[in-house]
């Protein structure tokens, strides 16, 4: 088969549709993704290049620098070869020159760099007698690889005491070190030589300029970078998951292309580990020009449990206004609307809440956060079992959850050490893991859990939050104005994974607890319109109070 039959050649299915992922924190794009963001970026070169065609232009360079499959570079070959026919005819030398003058990638394991060679050259070998370029004197071609390892840093982990089996002298040394550059664990990341490290060159340097420099043996500059990045690493147990996709859009920026876009999750937006500086630059970055969100992740990776969503995002350089923001849920999009990403904290991400929330807000009333106790109130984790389970004499309730059961212990006040001013107030218990996405799914939400009613006196472990009051009225009040859809509407714009942590409530107003509270009211109170209140009935579900 010839060089332009191959290019051109469009099997069904194409190939890179049927590969399992690798794991949930290294996701397969699929190509009608890959497509999409390779056209935006091309829409975006010719509004910024008097209507230029980008893939017209024999100079422009692409980079992936987190290349998997190699879907991001086939599919800009593939719109190279078409668009600079006219220019170079011979299709060889066009094939050849776009190769090696304008694709380039930084593969993140040994076997991704193969699987995008064989995608992008039609062989693992870019040298080879297979490859469909002929130009290439080395294996890799422009699809880099080399093992890179984590730097450990000494002043991270513990100093423990050991005795030397040899000399039988003391000596100390660091253990549950952590990566300077990524934050991976020692003890999960440093598996020895036979394994892969998982430490992802391009941000595992000082100098990206520099080490892509070296990389590709000359000193580049690229139009456009796209691509996938890992999004997280493991840590010990596997209870907290380090994100790091971030760590690669910032390495990004450092090589200042004029045209950035990459697929991430949307968690950033109002969550996530160590994300909030992360957050405010992207949402004070005038030069963000495209954010494209899907409110499921499954509707671009099936089958990987990515919760709170993925987007992807254009950065033009050129750029210096607002962001086109389009949302997209069960397959339907939102029509383009032009925000300021920058107006709240957090991202609203359905620009149809913007005008309910401004409403809420105008007047700055107090938050309910205010009377809501903090993660860990009294000092204990989920596991605490340090507690009677009959009831006894002098002993108080301690609320908790196990094996997904709301169950009452009992415990003695001398044991509760802090919050104890707590103790004898009324509470309303909202469990700290929400009801999931079912709005991703079904098109509506509980968003919270089911709330209880806590006598005074009690407490309880981390599987709660309360809200706190004086008496039984008022937390009966409570109780009747969280089960509203107009409370658990303001809090699902906040919420975007599962926890209902301690911010999630911030836009959530304060009320006057004389009476049980109803949507009804709610909605004339702040004077909401019929096609506002019809939005939010069409978002949340009831919840039934026991």
């Amino acid at each position: 088969m010839s060089v332009s039959n191959l290019l051109l050649n469009k099997h069904n299915p194409d190939v890179l549709t049927c590969i399992a992922n690798l794991s949930n924190d290294e996701v397969f794009t699929p190509p009608e993704m890959a497509a999409a963001m390779l056209d935006l970026a091309a829409e975006a070169w010719a509004r910024d290049h008097n209507g230029e065609n980008l893939w017209a232009n024999p100079n422009a360079r692409v980079l992936d620098p987190f290349v998997k499959t190699g879907v991001f570079l086939r599919e800009a070959t593939h719109r190279f070869n078409d668009g600079l026919a006219s220019l170079i005819p011979d299709p060889q030398e066009r094939v050849n020159h776009i190769l090696t003058k304008q694709i380039f990638g930084i593969a993140i394991t040994e076997l991704t760099a193969l699987m995008a060679r064989r995608s992008v050259y039609c062989s693992k070998y870019a040298n080879s007698e297979h490859s469909i370029c002929t130009a290439f004197d080395t294996p890799e071609g422009n699809i880099w690889f080399e093992r890179t390892e984590h730097t450990w840093d000494d002043k991270t982990g513990t100093r423990e005491s050991h005795v030397d089996p040899l000399s039988g002298e003391e000596i100390f040394i660091r253990t549950g070190r952590r990566c300077s550059y990524c934050g991976a664990g020692e003890e999960d990341y440093g598996r020895g030589e036979d394994l892969e490290t998982h430490a992802y060159t391009f941000i595992h340097t000082d100098d990206i300029k520099k080490r892509v420099n070296e990389i590709f043996g000359a000193s580049m500059h690229f139009d456009l970078i796209v691509g996938n990045p890992p999004y997280q690493l493991g840590s010990a147990g596997g209870t907290r998951d380090i994100p790091i996709y971030q760590k690669f859009v910032a390495q990004a920026k450092e090589l200042d292309p004029q045209l950035l876009t990459m697929v991430i999750p949307s968690r950033w937006m109002a969550t996530g580990l160590g994300l909030n500086e992360f957050r405010q630059d992207m949402l004070s970055d005038r030069k963000l020009s495209v954010l494209v969100d899907y409110q499921n992740a499954a509707e671009v990776f099936p089958g990987v449990g990515l919760n709170g969503g993925a987007c992807y995002f254009l950065r033009d350089a050129t750029h210096d206004g607002d962001c086109e923001v389009t949302t997209i849920r069960g397959g339907i999009a939102s029509s383009p609307t032009m925000r300021r990403l920058d107006e709240f904290d957090i991202l609203v991400r359905d620009a149809e809440a913007l005008p309910i929330l401004r409403k809420v807000l105008a007047d700055n009333p107090m938050s309910i956060n205010s009377i809501l106790a903090r993660d860990k109130e009294f000092g204990w984790t989920s596991n605490f079992r340090d507690f009677s389970v009959h009831p006894q004499e002098g002993l108080i309730p301690i609320h908790y959850i196990e094996k997904m059961q709301r169950k009452v212990g009992y415990i003695s006040r001398a044991q509760v050490t802090k919050s104890v001013e707590l103790i004898d107030k009324w509470k309303v218990l909202v469990p700290a893991v929400g009801s999931g996405r079912e709005r991703e799914k079904a098109g509506v939400d509980l968003v919270l859990g089911p709330s209880q009613i806590a006598a005074a006196p009690s407490v309880c472990t981390q599987s709660f939050l309360f809200f706190y009051s004086d008496t039984e009225a008022e937390a009966v009040s409570i109780r009747s104005y969280y089960s509203t859809k107009f409370f658990r509407f303001l809090v699902s714009l906040r919420k975007i994974t599962q926890h209902a942590t301690h911010s999630t409530y911030s836009w959530v107003p304060m009320q006057s607890w004389d009476r049980e509270w109803t949507d009804a009211e709610l909605y004339a109170k702040y004077r909401l319109s019929d096609e506002e209140v019809s939005y939010i009935e069409s978002l949340i579900r009831p919840m039934e109070l026991d």
